[in-house]
């Protein structure tokens, strides 16, 4: 019997376990791979606004919303609103951001309660090309 057995679960917290032998060993357990869920993408650089950006949401039924543009990227971005919409739902937003205007179908994500209104993030559903193209020079001209 080893000598820390009989001394209670205090003193055998207190030994590591150890294999070692006099002869070559062969390790039995082999260091597991590096597998992550998900393959590493790089996410688009974003740039916070801080409200300085004035949009314009329309609603489906024509309704519209007066923004404050919070962090905007390629993909999508962050609005300052007095009230939250809904989550999921489409809108066309529209914005000014230099040179560039931008008019393009965007859905809603879970709002988040802020100071003094909320903020909910938006991803870009169906921005042209040319017009992701040019949001892509404005935004890295802010970085």
């Amino acid at each position: 019997m080893p000598a820390w057995a009989g001394a209670g679960p205090i003193a055998a917290s207190r030994h590591s376990f150890v294999i070692s032998c006099r002869r070559p060993c062969y390790s039995i357990i082999s260091p597991m791979p590096q597998v992550s869920a998900r393959p590493h993408i790089e996410r688009a650089p974003r740039v916070k606004l801080g409200g300085s950006v004035l949009a314009l949401i329309v609603l489906e039924n024509r309704r519209q919303i007066r923004a404050n543009l919070h962090q905007l990227s390629v993909n999508g971005g962050m609005l300052k609103l007095e009230k939250a919409l809904d989550e999921k739902i489409a809108v066309n937003l529209v914005f000014h951001l230099g040179a560039t205007t931008i008019r393009a179908k965007a859905e809603m994500l879970f709002p988040m309660w802020a100071t003094n209104g909320w903020l909910q993030p938006f991803r870009f559903v169906d921005l042209p090309e040319e017009d992701a193209k040019s949001l892509g020079i404005e935004l890295s001209a802010l970085l």
